[in-house]
């Protein structure tokens, strides 16, 4: 199959059922969650990222964020050192069907640093915004 062998992981057969079109895509979440292997907890110098509450832990002392800000937040830490412009953080912690200015980022970018400080994220100039690992 030449689709294989171009990086394809499945294909459907014509004519495409919606049930197993559906099965197929709950697959591949699944896959893909798989993959992440997201654990439940970010340890980085004296920073705790706790997502199974939701907390954050500064030198012992707990920060709570809103959702979407602790989200950004984990996702960085997730992701230590590279650099995601607007749009990919967008697409990843508000999704696809959600429409919300690029410069809600900014918002959310400036609110986590107040809380948390100015150490962890660092911009980009004219790319985006990282997380820092040291």
């Amino acid at each position: 199959m030449a689709a294989f062998d171009v990086g394809a992981d499945d294909y459907i057969l014509k004519p495409i059922k919606p049930r197993a079109l559906m099965s197929r895509i709950s697959a591949l979440f699944r896959r893909d969650s798989k993959k992440k292997g997201t654990s439940a907890q970010i340890k980085i110098g004296e920073l705790l990222i706790d997502r199974s509450s939701y907390t954050i832990h500064i030198k012992g002392k707990e920060i709570s964020l809103p959702k979407k800000e602790f989200e950004l937040l984990f996702f960085l830490a997730q992701n230590p050192n590279k650099v995601f412009s607007r749009d990919d953080l967008l697409q990843n912690i508000w999704g696809a069907d959600v429409y919300v200015l690029a410069r809600t980022v900014d918002v959310h970018i400036r609110k986590v640093r107040e809380k948390i400080g100015d150490d962890y994220i660092s911009t980009v100039k004219g790319v985006g915004y990282k997380f820092n690992l040291s």
